[in-house]
């Protein structure tokens, strides 16, 4: 299997380049898509300088093999000759990104050109939050270890999703803790609280965003004109769906998720903590929950990363999120961090013993 790898430094470039591969017709997850990255590395990363390596079989007539037979790592520089995922909190996940229909075999063998690409860039890789649900976290791990380096795996993170299993509203509300329940049914009772889900970008439903979540409990946002630009896009492709409340006519709770392809991905929730009494977030969920399972049709839930204990009450299933940390055994850069890494296992076995 021949195979041909190439660096590249310039993502308005490589977004130019890829297109019709790495766009939303031939991705169906948003954060394997270049304009996720393209996005994230303008609004929110724009001070690093990317290191992005790609790797393609090479085109065999007698193999029959295409365009498609390639691999995507997006990295941003992290120090003298170290690297890290072109990703941050906004990510549910980063993983190198495939061309459709490759068997493990293909992926394993250009990621492994890959890693052996990264060899002559880079001392110390660190990636996460990496999915193992598709076997993302192994296939790392295995194909930087098939290319000499050392790599530790370790949990990073929670994500908490919902299994929808072709249940209505209905069937999956009668399973939620009944402190729960009775609270939707009683604070829905009052009237108190005008909700609406809106599935296109307007610039009013965004400022009333923007209003609630300068009056919750929030940190300042990372980046809200990146949050803005994603509410645009999947706007326009009709893949929003902007909950927002009301008390008297103003603002009091926003949420902010995205629906495609059988997911919907939460992305963003908040309130002000002036109406809880009005228990408008959870209102504005059940409304949100409803219309994803009974008007889209979901099957799948996605609450994102963080184990907040809230999400216990809406969710059914945890996942794991990894962080992987690669060290090439060649550079003295290296010895420390694998000779402390070395003497903690010997511990911890000791200890175990």
């Amino acid at each position: 299997m021949n195979i041909n790898s190439e660096y590249h430094d310039n993502i308005a470039a490589v977004q130019q380049n890829t297109a019709h591969r790495l766009d939303r017709a031939s991705q169906p997850h948003l954060f394997d898509r270049i304009g996720w990255v393209a996005g994230l590395h303008q609004h929110c990363l724009a001070n690093d300088k990317p290191l992005i390596v790609s790797a393609k079989i090479a085109e065999d007539a007698s193999d029959k093999i295409d365009h498609a037979a390639e691999a995507w790592l997006f990295l941003v520089k992290d120090g003298l000759m170290r690297h890290r995922a072109l990703a941050n909190w906004y990510n549910f996940t980063f993983r190198p990104v495939f061309g459709q229909n490759l068997t493990e075999v293909e992926k394993l063998a250009l990621l492994a050109s890959i890693a052996v690409a990264l060899r002559r860039k880079s001392y110390r890789i660190s990636i996460e939050p990496v999915p193992q649900e598709d076997e993302s976290a192994s296939l790392i791990e295995r194909a930087f270890c098939q290319a000499g380096w050392v790599v530790y795996r370790n949990i990073c993170d929670q994500n908490h999703i919902l299994q929808v299993n072709g249940r209505s509203f209905d069937e999956y509300w009668k399973s939620r803790p009944g402190q729960l329940r009775s609270t939707v049914r009683r604070k829905s009772k009052r009237n108190e609280v005008a909700l609406r889900i809106e599935t296109k970008y307007s610039d009013d439903a965004w400022a009333d965003y923007e209003k609630v979540y300068a009056k919750s409990w929030k940190p300042d946002e990372g980046s809200p004109d990146f949050l803005k630009a994603l509410a645009q896009s999947e706007g326009q492709s009709g893949c929003l769906r902007m909950g927002l409340a009301y008390v008297d006519g103003e603002p009091v709770a926003a949420q902010f998720w995205t629906v495609e392809n059988g997911f919907a991905l939460i992305h963003k929730l908040a309130h002000d903590e002036a109406a809880l009494k009005a228990s408008p977030g959870t209102l504005l969920s059940a409304a949100l929950f409803q219309h994803v399972i009974d008007i889209d049709k979901v099957n799948l839930i996605d609450f994102g990363t963080g184990n907040d204990r809230y999400k216990v009450d809406w969710m059914e299933d945890v996942r794991q999120r990894y962080h992987l940390e690669m060290f090439w055994p060649h550079s003295p850069l290296s010895w420390p961090f694998i000779g402390k890494n070395w003497v903690s296992d010997l511990v911890a076995r000791y200890r175990n013993a």
